[in-house]
């Protein structure tokens, strides 16, 4: 895999950031790959995602996991460009395989499906673990040879059960987390301490039908079109910034087991997306929307 580094930015719109930023890596011997960016006209914010081809940059920066090594270097060169736009920026590496945990309850389809795609090459991360509160997907788990962590939740033990998952996250090293249907409202306690590093599959096209059973909801409505959202996880239920939507239409000879079938295509599907766009480095949050390049 070609290694690249990726450069992403947000800051208050201005004239000359991008040839401002292009120039950079042009003049300290930097190749750009791919450069996309965004003006938002409403609260006036620029945001930038550039890779780079780093073979001939004359800056030192840091082995393949650059969330974990000193970007000292990078940032004294940079440091004057960013004060002077205010931007705020983070730098990464495409060759670093970030640590993901997978929590679910007792469906599997989101599961299998991430599970095969990171087995095919199409996840470029490691998965380390994973957690549910039920034994059922435990044969999955042995098949692809993941460690399968079950912790029991009910209305009397939920902190002690979230502290377990807490320190299996901290001794696994996790980078993020993803809720392949896991069926347990998070505390705000846990949600805080991951901030933008949760991803969920809400089987539903949010803000349509929040909470449990939309599939029964959007038929008694008689909806044309159900829908799933895969999206950040926030204190407030279900809306969190959204990543990843997609849509299937039914009509009204499709019953509720119809619209829950064609459903779960959606969401593995949406939530697979959604993952690989994060590990990319392609998602960048501002107030309570992203942009995805």
């Amino acid at each position: 895999m070609k290694n690249s580094a990726i450069l992403l930015i947000s800051c208050p719109d201005a004239k000359g950031e991008v040839a401002t930023i292009a120039d950079f890596v042009y003049r300290h011997g930097g190749n750009i790959l791919h450069a996309d960016e965004h003006a938002d006209e409403e609260s006036g914010l620029f945001l930038m995602r550039v890779e780079f081809d780093p073979k001939d940059f004359d800056i030192d920066l840091p082995g393949k996991d650059l969330a974990d090594k000193d970007l000292a270097d990078f940032s004294k060169h940079f440091s004057a460009i960013a004060e002077k736009f205010q931007m705020k920026w983070r730098l990464a590496q495409s060759s670093h395989r970030p640590r993901m945990i997978i929590l679910v309850s007792k469906y599997d389809h989101c599961l299998v499906d991430l599970l095969y795609r990171h087995q095919s090459g199409e996840l470029a991360c490691d998965i380390p673990l994973i957690v549910s509160n039920h034994p059922d997907n435990q044969p999955i788990a042995d098949f692809y040879k993941i460690p399968y962590a079950i912790i029991s939740i009910t209305k009397d033990n939920k902190p002690q059960a979230e502290d377990q998952i807490q320190t299996l996250i901290e001794d696994h090293k996790a980078d993020f987390l993803v809720l392949a249907r896991y069926m347990q409202i998070l505390s705000n306690d846990f949600v805080n301490r991951y901030p933008q590093r949760i991803i969920n599959i809400h089987h539903s096209f949010l803000p349509a039908f929040i909470g449990a059973r939309p599939y029964h909801q959007a038929f008694e409505r008689g909806v044309k079109l159900i829908g799933a959202t895969s999206h950040y996880v926030t204190e407030v239920l279900d809306d969190g910034p959204i990543i990843e939507q997609d849509v299937v239409r039914v009509s009204h000879r499709d019953t509720v087991e119809d619209l829950i079938r064609k459903g779960r295509d959606l969401e593995k599907v949406v939530l697979s997306r959604a993952v690989r766009w994060h590990i990319e480095n392609r998602v960048l949050l501002y107030g309570n929307k992203t942009v995805v390049f």
